[in-house]
């Protein structure tokens, strides 16, 4: 893959996340923050940008959604499950709640 099929990736990457982002958000703000990792202030945001502002912000060289899985025992119980599968995906999403949201430097 060559440098402008990445970045040409990259920027359909973007575009479609916030595009799922916006649509979450305006359906349901709390499930969005929860389900996204995003503060209240950030939901707002995307909620108000327009087409054109997606697009320019999507536009962007870098990744603009991140993996949230820092903890390996988080990414290990998502992976990793056995038979009680429901278990598992119950007890993330309480550790997951429990993480606070990214800030914008």
């Amino acid at each position: 893959m060559t440098d402008n099929e990445m970045m040409m990736e990259i920027k359909d990457a973007n575009l479609n996340y916030l595009m799922l982002a916006q649509q979450m958000i305006r359906a349901d703000k709390a499930t969005a923050i929860f389900r996204l990792g995003i503060s209240k202030e950030i939901a707002d945001l995307l909620e108000g940008l327009s087409n054109l502002q997606l697009l320019k912000l999507s536009s962007t060289n870098m990744m603009l959604a991140r993996f949230r899985f820092d903890d390996g025992a988080i990414l290990g119980m998502l992976t990793n499950y056995t038979k009680e599968r429901s278990l598992a995906m119950a007890h993330t999403a309480i550790l997951m709640a429990g993480q606070t949201a990214e800030a914008i430097a």
